[in-house]
């Protein structure tokens, strides 16, 4: 006669709540092994949730090319062409530092010439008005973009849009701002873009000055900036071309934070590792105290997938026990050092659901060999160990 789940259930609560030390010792296996796969899982979200913060401060993932010698806006469709995984492509003059006037205001931001596509090229975020369109370029309007530092000291608490300013005593009209990033935010008098048509018309040239490639992916930053290098250097035999990325500080501390979340998994292993030998050692000596009740139990009509079952609830109990103080007591910790230290954390059920499933599994295979070895006991020889 079988045992009924209600029952088993009951027995095996009775059977841990008998001996407290034993139950004990082995939730605080499973707690120690889950608290360390926890911490190493929430360590990896929130470094991840750091370099997402800090490239989102900044303009869009990018390649710059600066050329030994000059090119020109032809080289930017060969390389068009060619690159694989290339979201934008565009190209700017060297930047200089221009003295700009509005009214009874002056500034010295650095002037950048550009070409289409530049705005997304480098991600830069609009605030107010509009980039170029392609009329500008080709009717060579003098039109200006700036950035919101050189707004804020330009107009005060004027509307920028539609305003004249003049730089380096010519007439522009500002027909748009973008935000000021942190990649341009040395600049301690802001940021001045105009039409690549214009700028070259000045300057009575073709050439640009460097070359922006945005890739769809941030994995294929590295790649395109290789290949953009190989391309140029077999296009234009004998010159140098200095290939920067915008992010290149970020990557390093991306590998970095990789190389501590692998040690942190392998110590989480190792725990899990050494808390699952612990549960099977206590299950064993378990499974020598209880010989005779388990003699008793298959004599009265118990099934030996009756004394399977209950050790293997009986791990499982424990395990979903010392799962989930660990990954509470994990997640609270971690609450308090992400407040204290301004860091992005947000609870993710995967890790949870990872880190008990970890518990569970170690919990059920480290007490599935002492409990298999329970129900092959013989009832007769259980009962004459008494």
């Amino acid at each position: 006669m079988s045992i009924t789940p209600f029952d088993l259930l009951n027995l095996t609560i009775r059977s841990l709540s008998g001996n407290p030390l034993r139950s004990t010792l082995t939730t605080l296996s499973v707690f120690i092994g889950v608290a360390a796969v926890t911490a190493t899982l929430q360590v990896g979200s929130i470094s991840r949730s750091v370099i997402a913060r800090q490239i989102a401060e900044r303009d869009a993932p990018q390649a710059t090319v600066f050329p030994e010698s000059q090119l020109r806006l032809e080289d930017i469709k060969f390389l068009q062409q060619r690159l694989v995984g290339l979201r934008a492509i565009s190209a700017s003059s060297f930047p200089t530092s221009s003295r700009t006037l509005f009214q009874d205001q002056e500034a010295n931001p650095l002037m950048l010439g550009v070409s289409q596509n530049f705005l997304l090229t480098s991600g830069k975020q609009l605030v107010r008005g509009r980039f170029f369109t392609k009329a500008d370029f080709v009717s060579y309007r003098p039109v200006v973009v700036i950035d919101q530092f050189l707004a804020n000291k330009l107009f005060k608490n004027q509307k920028p849009i539609g305003q004249r300013i003049y730089t380096e005593r010519r007439p522009y009209i500002v027909v748009g701002v973008v935000k000021t990033s942190v990649s341009s935010s040395d600049a301690p008098e802001g940021e001045i873009m105009i039409p690549m048509s214009v700028y070259n018309a000045l300057m009575g040239s073709r050439h640009i000055g460097a070359i922006w490639m945005r890739p769809h992916k941030l994995e294929d930053l590295k790649h395109l900036e290789d290949k953009a290098k190989n391309l140029l250097e077999q296009r234009f035999p004998g010159q140098k071309f200095d290939v920067r990325n915008n992010i290149e500080d970020i990557l390093e501390q991306q590998k970095t934070l990789e190389l501590v979340s692998r040690a942190l998994a392998a110590v989480g292993v190792i725990s899990l590792l050494v808390g699952g030998v612990g549960i099977a050692n206590i299950t064993i000596a378990t499974v020598s105290e209880r010989t005779s009740e388990i003699g008793l139990k298959l004599a009265i009509g118990a099934t030996k997938r009756d004394i399977m079952l209950q050790f293997i609830l009986e791990a499982t109990l424990l395990s979903l026990l010392g799962g989930t103080v660990a990954i509470s007591m994990v997640h609270g910790l971690t609450l308090v050092v992400a407040n204290s230290f301004d860091l992005p954390y947000q609870f993710e059920s995967n890790t949870g659901a990872l880190s008990l499933g970890s518990a569970l599994l170690v919990g059920v295979g480290a007490g599935f060999l002492p409990a298999l070895r329970a129900s092959q006991l013989n009832p007769v020889t259980a009962l004459r160990s008494t």
